[in-house]
């Protein structure tokens, strides 16, 4: 008996190429046992045609720049995870710095990321702080290397905002993974960020998370489907991959009101302006 997570079936191809903004394929594989060729397949079928393969350590990140190298449809991003960086065993700078030379090895290197806060799995104080001075290592590096920064934040809001603030906010970044309320939604967009709304803005109790995705300007709003999870409804419960981005692309559509091959393009043109043009 396979232990791998169901997948489900394909739903109606986009009438408009999209763009899944932040993806694991790699841990996709590891869940689902999806291949990242046949990954990167089945999505084309559905017209989500390029995705921003997203690193957490070290070798994740490495494994990113790799796939992006090999694939057109795939752009990279690199970071330690807040919760990797939380639990190092070796010094911070020392994993930093082979994030940092990452970066240069290929143009398909877009973005810092994904780097932030997550009080959900980290409690302890200390812990905490070495979130917070990972953190502040990779916004100097989205800046140094004019690159976009791709943030995670859970539970953590607050603390986010108040290291974005104190370290500086780079010219460019996306809020993964969105997942706070109209107020927080309207704190981020004027520093001009983009949110990235998961499939989870699809379950029917995230009323706040869909208030801000509805508030959000056009020209600011990413889907992603952080897959393996966060699998989107009608598939709640299964493997998340990709191809389900239709499924959170068309709730949008009809939460906002919006054109659905209009929002599909203002999707696939925001992550040119995010991460340039692949």
């Amino acid at each position: 008996m396979s232990a791998h997570k169901p997948l489900a079936e394909a739903p109606e191809p986009l009438p408009v190429p999209v763009t899944d903004s932040h993806t694991h394929l790699d841990t996709t594989e590891a869940v689902t046992g999806l291949a990242p060729v046949d990954a990167l397949a089945r999505a084309r079928d559905v017209n989500v045609t390029r995705v921003v393969q997203v690193g957490c350590d070290v070798p994740s990140s490495r494994w990113a720049v790799e796939l992006a190298a090999q694939h057109p449809e795939v752009v990279a991003a690199v970071a330690l995870h807040p919760n990797e960086a939380a639990r190092l065993t070796g010094p911070l700078d020392g994993a930093v710095a082979g994030i940092e030379a990452l970066v240069g090895t290929h143009d398909r290197v877009r973005a810092i990321g994904e780097t932030g806060i997550d009080h959900y799995r980290t409690t302890e104080p200390e812990l905490r702080r070495r979130q917070a001075d990972s953190f502040a290592a990779h916004i100097a590096l989205a800046k140094r290397y004019d690159l976009t920064l791709v943030i995670h934040d859970r539970d953590a809001h607050a603390e986010v905002l108040a290291v974005l603030d104190a370290e500086g906010w780079p010219e460019r970044v996306v809020m993964h993974c969105f997942s706070g309320d109209a107020d927080h939604a309207r704190a981020c967009l004027q520093h001009g960020a983009w949110l990235s709304f998961p499939g989870v803005v699809t379950f029917r109790a995230n009323t706040a998370l869909q208030e801000a995705a509805r508030i959000t300007p056009a020209d600011r709003l990413l889907v992603e489907t952080d897959a393996p999870y966060l699998t989107p409804v009608p598939h709640r419960g299964k493997g998340n991959a990709s191809y389900l981005v239709p499924h959170t692309v068309r709730f949008l559509s009809e939460l906002r009101g919006d054109d659905l091959s209009a929002l599909c393009t203002a999707l696939h043109h925001n992550c040119d302006d995010a991460f340039g043009s692949w």
